[in-house]
């Protein structure tokens, strides 16, 4: 991703952001219909921003990802944006770039699981046991 199209969408933004603070007491209705415009707004430039990073293949695994888990689908765009945006991606990611991506946000997920509500049960040693019982005769 170029610096050109992080100023322009940096630009559209800004410009967006001018017309809410313009028509801010328009009422209830219009408020949601502007939030509706910004949404797919956001939605337009993310995927345009995906399209400028990902190759083929890996817009496809991504869109084959939704289909089964949005939320990790949806983690795993907004880290390649991150890196987009931060300037660490220097090519176009490709399936196998996306593939360890992936492996590293489920790990990161199986870490966040694990560390928090974990339950251990720890058993007594030595303590009541029939089989003592049948030693003593």
């Amino acid at each position: 991703m170029s610096d050109a199209d992080l100023e322009e969408i940096k630009r559209g933004r800004l410009a967006q952001l001018q017309q809410q603070q313009q028509g801010g007491g328009t009422g209830l209705a219009a408020s949601g219909g502007q939030d509706e415009q910004r949404k797919q707004h956001e939605a337009e430039a993310r995927t345009s921003i995906l399209a400028q990073i990902l190759q083929p293949e890996a817009a496809d695994r991504i869109g084959r990802i939704r289909l089964v888990k949005e939320s990790r689908a949806t983690d795993v765009e907004n880290r390649l944006i991150m890196l987009a945006r931060t300037g660490q991606l220097h090519a176009k990611v490709t399936e196998g770039q996306l593939k360890d991506l992936l492996g590293a946000v489920s790990e990161n997920n199986e870490r966040e699981s694990t560390t928090g509500g974990r339950i251990v049960v720890s058993r007594r040693k030595g303590g009541w046991d029939d089989d003592d019982d049948l030693l003593d005769l």
